[in-house]
């Protein structure tokens, strides 16, 4: 099992700027599609990622043992993406949808963006540790042992988790309309 960006993130405290562009590397990705999830905005959550790695590089705290440094930047850009729409909300207007069509094949376009606009409603919809696993389990591809060590829970309760999550999603998508297969 890996440190979860521990030894790197030692490395970086100790003075070795190429230990964070192992951890830019290594987490940026990850950490823009978990800021999508509450940002919704491709640019927004590139930012997010990117204000992240600012803070570790600003703050250099140092982290006890037990805390996994993932955990540690996850909970960084989860602060940041919650500061991000706190300041949406208080600035930006509402859209305007005419309803024009402008190519032949936008109706599939509009029924696909519908449909993952619904299903990401739906993971919105869930409480906070539900749709924690499932992303770490589904978007990210950990491991069970992996979450387990991230979010500090055991590991019948992360199969709980990821049961309940599961199942607590598929009855929001059944009510929309949106089976499994259609996803």
């Amino acid at each position: 099992m890996s440190d979860n960006g521990v030894s790197s993130y030692r490395r970086f405290l100790q003075g070795d700027r190429h230990a964070l562009e192992d951890l830019v590397r290594t987490y940026s990705d990850g950490l823009t599609r978990y800021a999508y999830l509450y940002v919704r905005d491709d640019a927004a959550a590139e930012d997010v990622m990117e204000e992240s790695f600012a803070t570790l590089l600003i703050r250099q705290k140092q982290l006890p043992d037990v805390l996994h440094f993932k955990a540690y930047l996850y909970r960084i850009a989860r602060n940041k993406c919650l500061d991000y729409l706190r300041a949406q909300r208080r600035t930006q207007p509402l859209p305007d949808f005419d309803g024009r069509l402008v190519h032949a094949g936008m109706e599939e376009d509009v029924a696909d963006r519908l449909r993952d606009e619904t299903v990401f409603q739906a993971l919105q919809a869930l409480q906070k540790d539900y749709r924690d696993v499932l992303y770490f389990s589904y978007f990210d591809g950990y491991k069970i042992a992996e979450i387990c060590s991230m979010t500090g829970k055991s590991r019948k309760k992360v199969y709980n988790l990821l049961a309940r999550a599961k199942t607590a999603l598929k009855e929001i998508l059944l009510k929309e309309g949106i089976g499994y297969d259609d996803l």
